[in-house]
């Protein structure tokens, strides 16, 4: 009912083609609020044969190996897939992705990061930046990685993706390194005037201006984390764990990871095994960027016996950051210490 109701405008003289098509969807996975969203976006639809226009479009995608899911996700994020030509369109344009990228299975994770890239002529916006990062040296293999994880960078201005590279090379990236495409899109994706913004933010934490850009050199994507992420990130390393701020600047990626899905957890069983002497202050990064199963292993399983019900403690732990998001600092480590 709620994807009918955002069709008022459009006129039907039987209930019969919007009723085929809103079971073409649910038939496809789409969930109720993928449905309205994509009616929203083209009313029309719910007038079309289902089978004659849509059906051949979404059954190309499973033709290529994407999942139910993926189909409903791409088709209800870019609804105009339903509007284009399959014959000159998208097939062409997943024919380009695929001979470009050299692999169907880089194609299909491209689509699904960035489903945009299929209703564009992306030979025509891809190839004159591969050009571009072509004449500096940039191998072709290194190049391609613009394609396979496409986003604002492919759609940017020739000139204006020119400028950004000469921004990159000046930085002290090299050319013939993978981070180079990686800096690229980066800087490419945010203002001048975001990233002196965040620049700041890192300086006020003690960094210099050089120190920043060297985590950049390392970490690329820390630009994209969020001025409150940032800021929440080096207050808990710093005020709340004891570490140096510039400490932070040689390991800058564990500012990206989730604060109560990784950090927050991990960082409880940690201080505890600190205070008890149990493991040394070496490495602080390692416990955080290491899988599930490796921690489990390194930190908690053999922990057992010293700390009892530490698996349990951890797991709980895990449990309230999923369920609320609770922000946890010393109070919360010295809660945890208590009960053990």
């Amino acid at each position: 009912e709620s994807a009918l109701s955002a069709s008022k405008h459009v006129h039907f003289e039987t209930p019969d083609k919007p009723n085929s098509a809103i079971d073409f969807f649910k038939k496809h996975g789409f969930s109720q609020t993928q449905i309205t969203k994509t009616i929203r976006a083209y009313p029309r639809l719910l007038m079309s044969n289902a089978e004659k226009t849509m059906s051949p479009k979404v059954e190309f995608f499973y033709s290529k190996g994407f999942s139910m899911s993926d189909v409903s996700k791409i088709f209800a994020t870019k609804p105009q897939l339903f509007q284009s030509s399959l014959k000159k369109k998208i097939i062409p344009c997943f024919n380009f992705l695929n001979n470009f990228l050299k692999s169907e299975e880089k194609t299909i994770l491209a689509i699904k990061r960035y489903p945009h890239v299929i209703t564009s002529d992306t030979e025509a916006l891809i190839m004159p930046k591969i050009k571009i990062l072509r004449e500096i040296g940039v191998p072709l293999s290194i190049a391609a990685a613009l394609a396979q994880t496409p986003g604002v960078v492919i759609f940017c201005s020739t000139d204006r993706f020119s400028e950004v590279v000469k921004e990159v090379k000046s930085m002290g990236f090299n050319p013939l390194s993978p981070m180079f495409v990686v800096a690229t899109r980066a800087v490419a994706e945010l203002s001048k005037s975001t990233r002196e913004r965040k620049i700041d933010i890192y300086k006020r934490w003690g960094w210099s201006k050089e120190e920043v850009l060297v985590a950049f050199g390392k970490h690329p994507m820390m630009f994209r984390i969020s001025e409150i992420k940032i800021m929440r990130g080096m207050d808990f390393f710093v005020n709340k764990m004891g570490w140096e701020s510039i400490y932070m600047a040689k390991y800058p990626y564990l500012l990206g990871l989730s604060m109560e899905k990784r950090i927050l957890p991990r960082c409880s069983v940690i201080q505890i095994l600190y205070s008890k002497g149990l493991i040394s202050r070496s490495n602080f990064a390692y416990p955080l960027v290491i899988s599930e199963e490796m921690f489990l292993q390194n930190y908690v399983t053999p922990y057992e016996d010293q700390v009892p019900h530490l698996v349990k403690l951890y797991q709980e732990k895990m449990d309230l950051s999923n369920k609320s998001g609770m922000r946890v600092g010393k109070e919360h480590v010295e809660a945890t210490k208590e009960q053990l």
